[in-house]
């Protein structure tokens, strides 16, 4: 079975879906691994590494996208130079393992039904226990909540710890974490690592005891409540009289802290509005918000997906997908991970999905039956 690792030709994208340890371990399994050139480069995996490992190296991403029984990718298929998509050069009938989003409905979707593609989706995966080595979206939100904290040690204008000098005492910065999932606990991790003091608010009552056990201090318990957690353990969207309780604390929080990270999401709803211009205004001159949200619509009012702005004195960091700024790690995350679903799909060294199985059942994006055959199947032809 060949398996296809192409370069990644989103913007800014420096991720790569295999590295070459991984490659080596499928390849000793017996999978003909075929890489493009320079698919690795921008996480520090060269072409040499992909060949000793047992990859072959490709040139024409077309031709390899064509040749795939398997693609194995970090983004989604996309559009590329001279309006090719993607998807449209995959192997008819062949699978697709990448982020792909939940929307089954939408135009990348359609592309795939139409050419037959078996896609999974790492984004679908489940939270279960038999499915956590696959849990890509844990790995990259691991990225995601240190770097964050990084971006907000060198935005901030003030040392994050404590620190006895000759010129007197530097007192501590203040970080508030709005969100105690992975991204949350580790940017609380981080922060505390890097010397600041450091307290956490979220919904959940689960996560009480980890944001202590990190050194952080959990804001107002009373709170949280199981009605707020949804059958996968993520927060739900709170009802208006919770909703305005949540404001009021945040009120208080934000404008006390030097530097607010905010990590909260709905699976496929738009980021919950938690910081208003208002809150902005009352914070400190020269503090700092991280909005992990911000592909979503963000957390903050004010934030500007993509970009790092300045407003009321007040730096707010929108950037999209920080674990592509730690390349190296996040792709031996992810490539673990993938890998980990990739093997559990196959049997006897060919793709052979158990849609009876939860994991193969849930994190399905296509089946790759055609619109044509699936009438002709109806009509028992």
């Amino acid at each position: 079975m060949r398996i296809v690792v192409p370069r990644e030709m989103a913007p800014g994208e420096n991720r790569v879906a295999l590295v070459p340890d991984t490659v080596a371990r499928l390849a000793k399994a017996g999978f003909d691994l075929q890489v493009e050139t320079g698919a690795g480069v921008a996480a520090g995996f060269t072409d040499d590494a992909y060949r000793e490992a047992g990859g072959t190296i490709a040139q024409a991403a077309a031709g390899l996208l064509g040749s795939a029984d398997v693609t194995l990718k970090v983004r989604a298929p996309m559009a590329v130079a001279g309006g090719v998509h993607e998807a449209d050069l995959l192997k008819e009938g062949s699978a697709l393992i990448a982020f792909l989003g939940r929307d089954t409905h939408s135009d990348l979707a359609r592309r795939l039904t139409a050419r037959g593609i078996r896609a999974f989706s790492m984004e679908m995966v489940p939270r279960i226990s038999r499915a956590q080595k696959m849990d890509a979206l844990s790995s990259m939100s691991t990225a995601a909540g240190y770097k964050a904290a990084l971006l907000a040690a060198g935005s901030l204008g003030k040392f994050f710890p404590l620190l006895m000098t000759a010129a007197g005492t530097i007192a501590p910065a203040r970080v508030f974490v709005i969100g105690a999932g992975v991204a949350g606990l580790q940017a609380i991790a981080t922060s505390r690592r890097l010397g600041a003091v450091v307290e956490a608010f979220d919904v959940r009552p689960a996560v009480r005891e980890e944001v202590q056990s990190l050194g952080a201090t959990f804001v107002a318990p009373d709170l949280v409540a199981d009605a707020a957690v949804d059958k996968g353990g993520y927060a739900k969207a709170l009802s208006e009289e919770q909703h305005a309780r949540e404001q009021k604390l945040l009120e208080e929080r934000v404008k006390m802290n030097d530097v607010v990270i905010t990590t909260a999401m709905i699976p496929g709803k738009p980021a919950p509005r938690l910081i208003t211009a208002a809150m902005v205004r009352q914070m400190k001159p020269g503090s700092v918000i991280v909005d992990l949200a911000a592909e979503t619509g963000g957390n903050c009012e004010l934030t500007r997906p993509g970009e790092k702005i300045v407003a009321h004195e007040v730096t707010i960091i929108g950037f999209l997908d920080l674990a592509t700024m730690l390349p190296t790690h996040a792709s031996q995350m992810y490539s673990r991970n993938i890998s980990a679903l990739l093997l559990h799909l196959v049997k006897d060294g060919q793709l052979a999905p158990d849609f009876e199985d939860e994991i193969t059942r849930e994190s399905c994006f296509t089946r790759g039956t055609k619109p044509s055959e699936m009438a002709a199947a109806r009509s028992g032809s």
